[in-house]
């Protein structure tokens, strides 16, 4: 299972708050962008406890303000299919 994670946090705290992701388990990926967001982080395990945990853990770290989860739907489309 994906899960795609949009975050935003206190402005300032980017760099800490993006090291602090990266030790959580099951992070695949962690980027800086910018707009309405400040954090992109994509989560995969193989079971949706895992995920779960993962997103109440990272919405456990400091300076986090909110986060949007978005979990990739299978059969689709896209590249994701050729997984499952």
């Amino acid at each position: 299972m994906i899960t795609y994670i949009l975050a935003t946090c206190i402005p300032g705290n980017e760099k800490e708050v993006i090291q602090k992701i990266k030790e959580l388990p099951n992070i695949v990926e962690v980027n800086g962008i910018m707009g309405k967001y400040d954090i992109f982080v994509k989560i995969q395990a193989d079971e949706v406890m895992k995920v779960d945990f993962t997103i109440g853990k990272l919405r456990g770290v400091p300076h986090i303000t909110s986060t949007v989860s978005i979990p990739v739907l299978y059969g689709q489309g896209g590249t994701i299919d050729d997984e499952k």
